[in-house]
């Protein structure tokens, strides 16, 4: 079943963030997503809270709240006094399984994708990353041979320059 109202990867991508070392995404994101109000998405979460475990979702500390606000330079959020839920791969997962609209659903299965790829790309660029280092290493030793080489040549020159004339041996003229 293709949904012509499929979101746009970008737009997903957009509202993935790394808090905690972690590949999150706010409750107020995840609920404009699923076309819900963000108290209807928290609700639901407190109500069946023992299936978000610390490593499923958490609560943005005020500096982090803040941190993320100045990165984002928006000042929409106003004055909220209950910091945003943030929620990881697994807690998105999680979610489907408590909010059943079809719009859940569907944008559940498009998020999942999403962090597939970005896990994805985070495994390319970490091997990019190693070759990188490799060809650094090829490069730094390739310098020392270089040097080791024009080193050589100027004991070379000097011992040139140095010689004194040998006698000749053989037919002279």
């Amino acid at each position: 079943m293709e949904d012509q109202s499929l979101l746009s990867e970008e737009t997903i991508s957009n509202k993935i963030y790394f808090i905690r070392g972690q590949k999150v995404m706010l409750d107020r994101d995840l609920a404009s997503l699923y076309e819900i109000e963000t108290k209807v998405l928290k609700q639901s979460v407190k109500r069946n809270i023992s299936r978000f475990p610390d490593d499923f979702m958490f609560e943005l500390s005020q500096n982090e709240f803040e941190n993320l606000r100045s990165q984002i330079v928006t000042s929409s959020w106003g004055g909220t006094r209950i910091f945003p839920f943030a929620f990881t791969e697994h807690g998105i997962l999680m979610l489907s399984s408590i909010l059943k609209s079809d719009k859940a659903i569907q944008t559940n299965i498009q998020i999942m994708r999403i962090f597939t790829k970005v896990r994805q790309m985070l495994l390319d660029t970490t091997e990019i990353k190693v070759d990188i280092l490799q060809i650094q290493k090829k490069l730094e030793n390739h310098d020392k041979n270089i040097e080791l080489v024009f080193s050589y040549l100027d004991e070379l020159t000097e011992k040139k320059e140095n010689e004194e004339e040998r006698v000749k041996i053989g037919y002279k003229k």
